[in-house]
């Protein structure tokens, strides 16, 4: 199957299938959310990114074999609206930025530090705190041994720019350094980015843009 990144809210999870990893995407909710479900091919585990909405879709998603852990990108209240009752009826571990996790009316079982490890089996996420668009929001880079890296950026990089900084200078410079210096700088032109909403991207693809987004101003 090829997996082309384009979700609508009451369709199917398109599959993106890695030689270690699977990764599901669905989109939910009245803002379009991108939801994602990782699952290791070596053990089963499973871990979802941001329980934005629609409870039912991402119970059904997860199936029986249940998650181990959650994690919610950042505070805004788009992205957690189906997290109490997706971990009531998980028992998942809950995951945040610890300078988001107050935001989140769900308790967080664990805070998440820039370059923190997540595990899901015998996959490693590493987490990078992106300062802008909220001041914890995290993105989780899977280096895929097989390939290249695979980026859950939440709201902070989309096709065409970054993630909503409110008309606030201070915010858009802050965000921009950080997407900047976490992820363009070491990571590859292939490395393949998963956003909160909407379509896929590429480093590759936006690379070529970053002087017309400092320039615009957001």
């Amino acid at each position: 199957m090829t997996y082309s990144g384009v979700v609508k809210v009451g369709g199917p999870a398109d599959v993106h299938e890695l030689t270690g990893l699977m990764i599901s995407k669905v989109a939910v909710g009245p803002m379009d959310n991108n939801c994602y479900l990782l699952r290791c091919r070596a053990t089963g585990e499973q871990l979802l990114i941001d329980a934005a909405n629609d409870p039912e879709t991402l119970l059904q998603l997860i199936g029986t074999d249940s998650i181990a852990s959650v994690v919610t990108t950042h505070r805004h209240g788009d992205h957690w609206q189906a997290l109490s009752e997706v971990v009531a009826a998980t028992g998942a571990r809950t995951h945040a930025g610890t300078y988001d996790a107050e935001g989140i009316p769900v308790p967080t079982d664990v805070l998440v530090e820039d370059l923190d490890v997540i595990r899901v089996g015998q996959v490693e996420l590493t987490a990078r705190r992106l300062v802008g668009h909220t001041p914890g929001s995290i993105a989780l880079i899977f280096d895929d041994p097989q390939g290249h890296p695979h980026v859950f950026a939440g709201d902070c990089l989309f096709p065409g720019g970054l993630g909503n900084t409110r008309k606030d200078p201070e915010a858009f410079a802050s965000l921009l350094h950080d997407v900047e210096t976490k992820l363009f700088a070491p990571l590859p032109d292939e490395t393949w980015i998963y956003p909160g909403h909407g379509k896929d991207t590429s480093l590759g693809a936006e690379r070529p843009h970053l002087p017309e987004w400092r320039e615009r101003g957001w």
